[in-house]
């Protein structure tokens, strides 16, 4: 399932900046087959609060860059309590500021929630606190519900957002360029920080997507592609290969380039994990069935009474989560990797406390060998 997988040697240089890679490409480190990354959901567990939590994620960072993974995304979420990163450039810059090297970036901001101009103006400020190592990976899903879409855009017609997500991004990328072309409106409107002030780097933009659409826009405009693995499994294959297929090399890649995110969670014993997986199984059927919150203790999770219903989906849920000792979630991302020819496997781990989440990052670095 590796076609058209990219060079992995390409970019492998440093970059004189901290940064490994081309700035897309990362490099696969000890004996991981594939660069490994993180996404932090920045959760906030039951008795926890929203300032813990983003205390977890500095922890988080800095760890992720001690062990030598190659980048941490966090992503755009609202009216979700037991997630505190609806304001993902805000997070980033708090993150860049207690890391050195980490590759940092949004998996994703939701474009349709946003003016393009915010956001060239968001990720060029962060570009300029943090040169070289932030990405700006972009979705079309709102990240909420539909009441919550509506409030956030000030219009309750969200398909016309999903349906201008092209229109937008080239938008976007023309502000982040500062190339309007003359007699364009927006053509003496600039995105500052920005090339306007002299050269300057960019982020590097991705494309998100949880089915068709974005693989086949990534491919044909040449973007590197992530895909949300995490939740939508059964379309993970079929949308790899829509972007593999559709891909036309740019000036920003010359071959497909594409990440996955994978819910993946290892303890020191194979039962402690099943623990730990189960708050997050919990959640999940509490968001589908309307009744958000914090993400519930191991013990919460173990006493809740399952409906048929619910222990179907559940079981579903945890399907897709890689979780165990060490060497069962190193056996499971290797053999995921393997089966999806994906360049790069972003891990996200859910569960209820801060500590079994930096234990699982740890015991995974330690799987693959990672610097320590």
């Amino acid at each position: 399932m590796d076609k058209n997988r990219g060079d992995k040697n390409r970019g492998d240089e440093n970059r004189g900046d901290g940064s490994r890679g081309d700035g897309i490409r990362g490099r696969a480190e000890g004996t991981a087959s594939v660069p490994l990354s993180v996404l932090d959901l920045v959760t906030v567990g039951q008795g926890s609060t929203a300032t813990q939590a983003l205390r977890t994620s500095v922890n988080i960072a800095q760890l992720a860059e001690r062990r030598g993974y190659h980048r941490l995304w966090v992503a755009e979420h609202h009216s979700m309590p037991g997630v505190a990163s609806s304001s993902p450039a805000v997070i980033l810059a708090h993150l860049a500021a207690r890391t050195e090297r980490i590759r940092l970036g949004s998996g994703g901001v939701m474009l349709p929630n946003h003016a393009p101009l915010v956001i060239a103006e968001q990720f060029g400020t962060l570009e300029a606190m943090a040169p070289g190592r932030i990405d700006l990976g972009l979705g079309r899903a709102p990240g909420t519900d539909g009441a919550t879409a509506a409030a956030l855009r000030r219009t309750d017609r969200l398909g016309e957002g999903a349906e201008d997500f092209p229109q937008q991004l080239a938008e976007l990328t023309r502000f982040l360029d500062d190339d309007f072309p003359d007699g364009h409106p927006y053509a003496r409107i600039h995105a500052v920080p920005g090339p306007v002030q002299g050269p300057a780097g960019r982020p590097p933009i991705w494309l998100l997507g949880s089915s068709g659409f974005s693989a086949r826009l990534a491919g044909v405009l040449g973007l590197p592609f992530a895909f949300a693995h995490h939740f939508s499994a059964q379309n993970t294959i079929p949308a790899l290969d829509l972007y593999r297929d559709s891909f036309k090399p740019s000036a920003v890649l010359d071959a497909p380039y594409a990440l996955i995110g994978v819910s993946a969670l290892a303890a020191d014993e194979e039962r402690e994990a099943r623990r730990q997986v189960l708050t997050g199984a919990l959640s999940m059927v509490r968001l589908r069935t309307g009744r958000p919150g914090l993400i519930p203790t191991p013990e919460e999770a173990e006493a809740y009474v399952f409906s048929p219903l619910e222990r179907e989906f559940v079981d579903s849920w945890l399907g897709n989560v890689i979780h165990g000792t060490a060497d069962e979630v190193r056996s499971g991302l290797d053999d995921l990797a393997k089966r999806t020819g994906a360049d790069e496997l972003m891990i996200t781990a859910n569960a209820h406390g801060g500590e079994a989440r930096l234990r699982s990052y740890d015991l995974i670095a330690d799987a693959y060998g990672l610097r320590g």
